[in-house]
Order: C-alpha cells, then sequence, then structure tokens
C-alpha cells in the first residue's frame, strides 16, 4: 500500500478512536454523576429505623418496609427520584406503613435512575411482596414519570392505582382514559422542579378522577429525607411538618374503602 493512500486510513481509524474515547469519557461520567447520589440523611433515617410498629429491610435490591403486625397484604412499590438513593425514602415512609398497614418496596435502579429500569415493579414486587395482592405504583419526580409510564405499559403486577409525589405522567403514559387506576398526585407549593403549575399542566395525562394535594410551603427535597437539591425552591415548613402532612394524605388515600 501507497503511503499516500494509507494516510487517509490512519486518519478515520484515529478519528474513530477519538469519537470511541470521547463516547467512553461521557459514559463514564454520566455513570459517575449518577452513582454521586443524595444520600439518606442519617437522622431521618435513625428514626424510621427506631419505629416499633415498621421493620425496615435494607437489601442489596431494595429497601423494605413492612408493618411489624403483618399488614393488611396491600402493597407499594416506590420508584426513588433521579440520583436519589432508596434509603431516603424510608422516612417519609414509615409513618404511612405504621399508620396505612401497607408495605413498601423501594427498588434500587442502575446508577440511580429509574429511567434506566423503568418495568423494576414487577420484579421488586416479586422478590419482596409475598403476602400482598394489592398492588400500588409509585414514585417521586423523574420515578414517578417511569412508574406512570410502567403503569400505562404491560405490567405483570395488577395494578390498583398509582402515588405520585412532585411529579407527572406524560401523554405517552395512556393513562388518560383508565378507569380502573386510582391515582393520588401530591405537589409541593414551593417545589422549583416539579412545580404545582407543571404538574397542574400535566393533569389531563392522568384519569379524570386523580385526587391532587398541594402541601404548602413544601419543597421538592422533602418528598424525601437527603437534604437539599440543587434548583429546587426554599421551603417554608419543617421536614417534620411536610412529612407529617404527606403521610396523612397519602395514609388517606390507601385507606379508602
Amino acid at each position: 500500500m501507497s503511503p499516500a493512500r494509507g494516510a487517509p486510513r490512519r486518519r478515520a481509524f484515529i478519528a474513530i478512536a477519538v469519537v470511541l474515547a470521547l463516547l467512553a469519557a461521557a459514559v463514564g461520567g454520566f455513570a459517575a454523576w449518577g452513582l454521586n447520589a443524595y444520600r439518606a440523611e442519617p437522622g431521618p433515617l435513625g428514626q424510621a429505623l427506631a419505629l416499633p410498629e415498621v421493620r425496615i429491610d435494607i437489601a442489596d435490591d431494595a429497601v423494605v418496609l413492612t408493618p411489624a403486625d403483618g399488614g393488611d397484604g396491600t402493597g407499594v412499590v416506590f420508584y426513588p427520584g433521579a440520583r436519589v438513593e432508596a434509603e431516603a425514602y424510608a422516612a417519609p415512609w414509615a409513618p404511612i406503613v405504621r399508620d396505612a398497614g401497607v408495605t413498601v418496596v423501594i427498588p434500587r435502579m442502575p446508577l440511580n435512575f429509574a429511567v434506566l429500569a423503568p418495568g423494576r415493579a414487577d420484579t421488586a414486587a416479586a422478590a419482596h411482596g409475598e403476602g400482598v395482592d394489592h398492588w400500588y405504583l409509585g414514585g417521586h419526580s423523574l420515578g414517578g414519570a417511569m412508574a406512570a409510564a410502567h403503569a400505562g405499559g404491560d405490567p405483570d403486577l395488577s395494578l390498583a392505582g398509582l402515588v405520585l409525589w412532585g411529579s407527572y405522567a406524560t401523554e405517552g403514559a395512556g393513562l388518560a382514559d383508565r378507569d380502573d387506576l386510582r391515582v393520588l398526585s401530591v405537589s409541593g407549593g414551593q417545589d422549583a422542579l416539579s412545580d404545582p403549575e407543571t404538574i397542574d399542566a400535566a393533569r389531563p395525562h392522568l384519569p379524570p378522577d386523580t385526587e391532587p394535594v398541594e402541601i404548602d410551603g413544601m419543597n421538592h427535597a422533602q418528598f424525601g429525607a437527603y437534604g437539599d437539591q440543587s434548583g429546587d425552591g426554599t421551603a417554608r415548613i419543617t421536614d417534620a411538618d411536610a412529612h407529617r402532612v404527606l403521610a396523612g394524605a397519602v395514609t388517606a388515600f390507601l385507606t379508602q374503602d
């Protein structure tokens, strides 16, 4: 092969190598960003673990909360928000488990993004849903959007409803005409990441009898217990008050006849 003909090929190989290196760097950077998750605050997690009426199992694939007395056969699979670890939702869910008697399974997501495993509810429920025959699906933020998408698809679970925290469904979820799902949509008045106006605008993508609840003064991060979140609004109520009102709304929804 002549030098003149070989030079273009070498340049092409070099260009391909550079592109592959850039893609690898981008993927590695995304993975590092996703794994640098918002972690559960030790204080609220410790308080949840100390509740005698609630058993919390921290497994490799999920955080599972069950009533100490066995519960009533109702379960919720709850998807974490983007870059938030599953343990961060133990604190807000623990009093709901205590008061409503439900089992809650919070699955871990690849790189802490539910968008990478929107169907994880099926395997999570199969692995941790012993004694549960009545399932709800839910999530916070991006986790809620992925839960809504899975609910509108073809889940293995037979779903009774959907519980959304600081989240909304897209039109593609196909939920607007569903009359077989009960839906609770909770927004925070100070949420600057999934603000009430955005959630209201997307409400036509949910069933018409969706129950909306807005918690005055609550911001986006207060749906969990992981500290401040970049881009969020300033809360006007304490974390304890936000979780108390949230627990009341969700407990009332889950225990309705």
